[in-house]
């Protein structure tokens, strides 16, 4: 395995090893690139989406090229309300939320754009959508989105997410952008 050098660690970093297989060598041996500098945080992220506990699903943003794509971060917790009841003794990551999780880092990349500001990103659509993986508490879930397109208000991108070097899920997601409402 490849070693990449992080300032912060003193020594290989452990992020970056993983970001191996999603990153080109060069991206990762740049000096300013480091995955655990943090882009944007809970409350950043919350001044471009609407969604508030306990239904934002990523509490990190590491990267985003505005309208292009967006990198981000949920960290599964044991204590996430769904885990009550998906499944007692076995808690498994609900695939719906993983989906949820990979649309709203879409969101923050579409909706980023300032010509897009304020507006709601809404899911039209999922296609070749696939679960490979089950995520557990304990899990970091790193969300990959590029927008593959936008044709009015109706767009398409390419979600992925991943546990450590393992894909997740993947799949097409469509959304439309639409107004928010007074109060929104």
């Amino acid at each position: 395995m490849r070693q990449v050098s992080c300032p912060p660690y003193q020594g290989p970093c452990p992020i970056k090893v993983l970001a191996l297989s999603r990153l080109s060598w060069a991206e990762l041996q740049r000096e300013d690139y480091c995955p655990m500098k943090k882009i944007l945080n809970t409350r950043e992220i919350q001044e471009i989406i609407p969604h508030r506990y306990p239904f934002l699903m990523v509490d990190r943003i590491l990267e985003v090229v505005s309208g292009e794509k967006a990198v981000g971060i949920k960290n599964v917790s044991i204590n996430e309300p769904f885990f009550q009841g998906h499944f007692p003794g076995n808690p498994v990551m609900p695939g719906v939320l993983i989906v949820e999780a990979m649309a709203q880092v879409g969101a923050v990349a579409l909706l980023s754009r300032d010509e897009f500001k304020g507006k709601l990103a809404l899911f039209r659509g999922i296609d070749k959508l696939r679960f490979r993986e089950v995520v557990r508490p304990g899990d970091m879930l790193t969300i990959e989105v590029n927008l593959t397109g936008l044709k009015g208000v109706v767009g398409r991108g390419k979600g992925r997410a991943w546990v450590g070097e393992k894909l997740a899920a993947s799949g097409e997601l469509i959304f439309a952008l639409a107004e928010r409402e007074a109060g929104e």
